[in-house]
């Protein structure tokens, strides 16, 4: 259950990057409302974190976390911000999954 905790607060790693992003594009109060996502998919990302160190390594939770936040935000940065995608940075996001991956299969 707690690699369940650990993906999810992945997944609101990218989202409270996101949001950032968006923040950055917008002004005014559209702006004001991402920064509230932001703190948001922060607080909820954070907590899922420590919740999922109870069981597992720290540095295997910390290590996966943040590369599925890397990955996620990488990929968010393609196809929502527009930029750049060539060989070599698809493949250093290739060699960061298949990290995650091998770290989650050589963790107890």
């Amino acid at each position: 259950m707690n690699w369940f905790y650990l993906i999810i607060a992945g997944l609101f790693e990218v989202g409270f990057a996101t949001c950032l992003g968006k923040a950055k594009e917008t002004s005014g109060s559209l702006a004001f409302w991402w920064m509230v996502g932001f703190f948001v998919c922060l607080s909820i990302s954070m907590s899922l974190l420590y919740k999922a160190t109870q069981t597992l390594p720290i540095g295997t939770a910390y290590a996966v976390w943040t590369g599925i936040g890397a990955c996620g935000t990488v990929l968010i940065g393609i196809f929502l911000f527009k930029e750049p995608v060539h060989f070599w940075r698809l493949f250093f996001l290739f060699t960061l999954i298949a990290s995650i991956v091998g770290l989650k299969f050589v963790s107890a």
